[in-house]
């Protein structure tokens, strides 16, 4: 199938899991998750309808901002950020969707204050505790939240996750807690709760899951672009 095709697919698939639990699809945005795809690809992404790219890696999404690739959507860094390299992320995008640690979440607030903006951001939690995974445990999701909240720089957006697959039911039972953490921490940061509208969960293999479950951001790759090629060879 064509990219465009591919692109009308995920959309459908979007809107049709949003209405089977009474959910109105434009609630929920498409992450077009442009790892190792060419300016060329991103570009066709973009016009086939795709509003927001996401990126994983720096040196990537450095090369296609040069190539001014993303032009016509939004651009959010959904990799693992080190924080070394956060001067070249923050102000650049539209939203961090991975703070996984306090250290990494003062390194944004100083770049950010450097610049004399507020970025956006989401904390990532690692809701199935993987030693290989980064992220927050579940518990420490209000502590980071509110130190978030008292720095002026960051604006604390939502979560976003990345459960490992387990059980019948998948991913379903990790979204689930993570749906419940969302509305949790809404509801505690009573201040800035309009701020916080981003749940962001979902990838190629069980996007229309996560949609049943609340998310509002699901990161698609595979499902729009092919499988990926090898580590270190760049898409056609």
């Amino acid at each position: 199938m064509s990219l465009e095709a591919n692109v009308r697919q995920v959309k459908e698939t979007i809107a049709r899991a949003a209405r089977e639990v009474g959910r109105d699809p434009a609630e929920i945005t498409l992450v077009a998750a442009t790892k190792v795809q060419t300016d060329d690809t991103v570009r066709a992404a973009i016009a086939a309808g795709i509003t927001v790219c996401g990126e994983n890696r720096v040196q990537e999404m450095t090369a296609h901002l040069e190539a001014d690739a993303y032009a016509g959507a939004a651009l959010h860094f959904i990799g693992h950020l080190q924080t070394n390299k956060v001067n070249k992320v923050v102000g650049r995008v539209d939203l961090i969707e991975s703070v996984g640690s306090e250290h990494l979440l003062e390194a944004i607030e100083k770049e950010a204050a450097k610049l004399n903006i507020v970025q956006d951001i989401l904390l990532e939690v690692n809701v199935g505790g993987e030693e290989s995974k980064s992220g927050i445990a579940p518990g420490e999701v209000e502590n980071l939240a509110r130190k978030a909240r008292e720095m002026p720089h960051v604006r604390l957006r939502g979560l976003m996750a990345i459960p490992p697959v387990a059980g019948p039911d998948g991913n379903r039972g990790f979204f689930r807690e993570m749906y419940q953490l969302y509305v949790d921490i809404k509801r505690k940061m009573d201040d800035n709760k309009s701020d916080i509208d981003c749940l962001s969960m979902g990838m190629s293999g069980d996007y229309a899951d996560a949609v049943r479950e609340g998310a509002t951001l699901v990161r698609v790759g595979t499902a729009l672009f092919g499988a990926r090629p090898p580590m270190g060879v760049k898409a056609n």
